[in-house]
């Protein structure tokens, strides 16, 4: 076969696309059967000299000579009638093929071809068929001026750039599925550096359950987790704080509703301290979903005055339980983000400003680490933050451009709406059906497409589909193609690392790619792979310091009267632990002090000098 890649100066006549010195039987093929959608191409397995070539292989494009235009079909099959193979001769087969568009070359000489999709005019029997030229090749994929970046090369002709739209992949969402280590991380992390040097403007918060994305956007991303997030309490919901409280159970209606009554006494409280427990009524009315300051401690007091009240006899039960509730996630050292501010104050500029990144100081990533949060909480944080970012872009008016990309998606959209948290699947759906309208966009990561809310997929225009293996995931995928492009979905199961089915808003047409290689450094979860090596011989696992994350408690502080210098960042048993001038007890030679242990601990009394 004969590719030209050289500039053409146009096609006034024949397309005929071979030289003069070769052979009628050299590379062609004739369409002998077509439909709407699909045709059947017969040529010879050899050429003319009886080499085998590989010039008719599934996955490739090949283009049919209809004078004026050509057809451009895409190869799904390829076969012999008999199912025979003969040394002697050349061997006839059928090679089956999708319609995909045409191609006709522009009307001022020079110009390039144009590609369509969609077919005006089908191939007639015995149209001569032959493998795609590079130049219709890249009129296919070509954008037509759109604003585009680069993110990796064609499978068929890896000098052919693979290019997306960028501004409509963004603004109509898009989701990148595959299964466990065929590289989606790797292929997210591309995606993001592309699109923030190709718009500066934009902003990206990541909900990052593998705590992997922060070492590999060093020179964007600010890291937050859950020592370093502050969130406080009252910038939740009714429904929100109800399930950090019940701690992801059922809620009890009662109880949320003495919140939905005394939460805003609990904030006309702090707004005006002289007011008493008096609510107003009227425009500026406060409710317990506005994001207004209180005290916990005045919830508290509005509970306590509520069951002195001798009408609230019945209601003492449920009013104790809720009492019970607040203050043991409140004195809970894992919600320290929400309840860590000794001092209540209206913080919600600030607050939003670090995790959005207003302004964002040359960094517009924020990588959320959700791995050492309590599980039962994540729901409600990620549905906080999900309804902040899009209520910042509605009232920022277009100015303010959000990403929010959801790793694991399928954890907080799930497809059976009795799993997962309704708040976050409400405030996720939300930016999928209106987002694109204010500025704020939605990335969807899964490697369970069948398990994922149908609605939110169906929201997103632009798929990158890398390798499944589970056929109700690839059922979804195909459900979401484009028809004249289903065939290409049959390479799903077998597709290679960092290879990509793009199909959507975002690609001219159906592409097969392959995305850049990234280096090492900047591919998602490196560092902490790298951490986790087999230990060599002789290093113990630090028991202690497991034991101390695990609990997650804060040292006790010495009371002032007994006060005595200790640097704490020793453990109790550390040699030097005390001041050298303190009193210590010699621990016999065959005890064992390494986790921190004394002899005092098992009763035995102090030694006196």
């Amino acid at each position: 076969m004969f590719v030209e890649r050289e500039a053409s100066v146009g096609e006034p006549t024949s397309q005929e696309r071979r030289n003069a010195q070769q052979g009628d039987k050299r590379i062609l093929g004739n369409v002998v059967q077509c439909d709407g959608a699909r045709a059947t191409i017969s040529a010879y397995a050899e050429d003319a000299e009886g080499t085998v070539t590989g010039l008719w292989t599934v996955g490739k494009m090949i283009s049919i000579n209809l004078g004026s235009t050509r057809t451009v079909g895409l190869v799904y099959a390829i076969g012999k009638s008999d199912r025979a193979w003969s040394n002697e001769g050349q061997n006839p087969i059928e090679v089956s093929i999708e319609l995909i568009g045409e191609v006709r070359d522009g009307t001022e000489p020079g110009a390039k071809p144009v590609f369509d999709r969609g077919i005006t005019t089908y191939p007639h029997i015995g149209a001569i068929a032959h493998r795609i030229r590079s130049r219709d090749l890249q009129a296919v994929y070509d954008l037509a001026g759109r604003h585009s970046i680069t993110i990796g090369t064609l499978s068929q002709d890896e000098a052919i750039d693979a290019n997306i739209a960028i501004d409509d992949t963004l603004a109509r969402h898009f989701a990148i599925v595959g299964t466990t280590g065929v590289g989606k991380s790797t292929a997210v992390s591309l995606l993001l550096r592309k699109s923030i040097q190709a718009r500066p403007d934009l902003r990206v918060l990541i909900l990052d359950p593998h705590n992997e994305f922060a070492a590999s956007l060093p020179e964007y991303c600010v890291k937050v987790d859950s020592k370093t997030l502050d969130l406080p309490f009252w910038m939740f919901r009714l429904e929100e704080f109800a399930e950090v409280l019940f701690r992801g159970r059922e809620t009890v209606a009662e109880e949320v509703d003495v919140l939905r009554d005394l939460i805003p006494a609990a904030k006309n409280l702090y707004r005006n301290p002289s007011s008493g427990s008096y609510v107003r009524r009227g425009s500026d009315a406060l409710t317990a979903d506005t994001p207004v300051p209180y005290r916990i401690a005045d919830l508290l007091k509005q509970i306590d005055e509520r069951m002195g009240l001798l009408e609230s006899k019945n209601d003492r039960p449920t009013l104790k339980s809720l009492r019970t509730r607040i203050e043991s996630a409140a004195s809970d050292p894992r919600y320290r983000f929400m309840f860590n501010s000794r001092l209540i104050e209206d913080t919600i500029h600030e607050t939003i400003g670090n995790i959005f990144r207003v302004p964002n100081h040359g960094r517009p990533v924020t990588c959320f680490e959700m791995a050492g949060m309590p599980s039962e909480v994540v729901n409600s944080v990620c549905s906080v933050l999900a309804r902040l970012a899009f209520d910042l872009a509605l009232w920022s008016e277009g100015r303010l451009r959000l990403l929010l990309l959801c790793e694991e998606a399928h954890r907080y959209m799930p497809a059976d709406p009795r799993l997962g948290f309704a708040p976050t699947r409400h405030a996720l759906s939300r930016i999928a059906k209106e987002g694109r309208k204010y500025g704020c966009y939605l990335g969807v990561v899964t490697q369970r497409p069948g398990e994922l809310d149908p609605t939110i997929l169906s929201q997103c225009s632009t798929f990158f589909a890398m390798r499944l293996a589970n056929e109700q995931d690839q059922a979804i995928i195909r459900s979401a193609i484009a028809d004249s492009s289903a065939s290409t979905l049959a390479f799903l199961s077998s597709m290679g690392q960092r290879e990509a089915i793009a199909f959507g808003e975002g690609v001219a047409t159906t592409m097969r790619l392959k995305f850049e290689k990234l280096s090492r450094e900047f591919i998602p979860g490196t560092a902490k792979r790298e951490q986790t090596l087999p230990a060599e011989a002789g290093d113990d696992v630090d028991l202690a310091g497991i034991v101390e994350r695990l609990r997650n408690v804060p040292k006790p502080q010495q009371s002032i009267a007994f006060a005595e210098t200790v640097d704490t960042s020793r453990q109790a048993g550390d040699p030097d632990y005390r001041k050298p001038a303190a009193p210590r007890v010699q621990p016999d030679d065959d005890f064992d002090m390494r986790y921190g242990l004394r002899p005092s601990t098992f009763g035995m009394r102090q030694q006196n000098d």
